[in-house]
């Protein structure tokens, strides 16, 4: 019969392997929670940017989302501007955000007078039910701005 004890003793390369993996695990629980989280402000700051002390005006955007998305991984958006899409008056830009997703700027779209017509379509992520935001740019300086209302009732990219 074999009696060979076994050694409880940690060697060198045990030790800091132990040490490297705690401190990678320390770093990935402080930081990456905090990457994850929805916060509205950060969307307010984001549309602030963009209207750089302007007052945002209604009309003239629409935003076609749906009301209930039953899938918050995949939730269709169109987002249209009334314009005559000239050389003195087009969008220069459409910007969308979500204010409840970790990362509230969606997309943003630019046009030119050549693209003809201001609308864009695509899919977006939604972590949770929350209000989608379009802010139009257009060419005078001015800007427009809609918002609409999805409700998630599966998770999307936070749950």
């Amino acid at each position: 019969m074999n009696t060979t004890k076994h050694s409880t003793k940690l060697n060198r390369r045990e030790i800091l392997f132990s040490l490297g993996a705690g401190s990678m695990a320390l770093v990935t629980l402080t930081m990456l929670p905090g990457l994850a989280r929805a916060d509205k402000t950060a969307a307010d700051a984001e549309i602030k940017k963009i209207l750089g002390g302007k007052t945002a005006q209604d009309g003239r955007v629409t935003l076609d989302v749906p009301q209930i998305a039953e899938n918050g991984n995949t939730v269709q958006l169109e987002v249209a501007v009334d314009s005559p899409m000239t050389e003195k008056d087009y969008v220069k830009a459409v910007h969308v955000f979500a204010d409840g997703n970790p990362v509230p700027n969606v997309a943003s779209f630019h046009f030119t007078p050549a693209s003809g017509k201001a609308v864009a379509a695509t899919r977006m992520r939604l972590a949770k039910t929350q209000n989608v935001i379009a802010l139009a740019e257009m060419s005078d300086g001015s800007i427009y701005s809609t918002q609409a209302a999805v409700k998630v009732t599966i998770g999307g990219c936070g749950g």
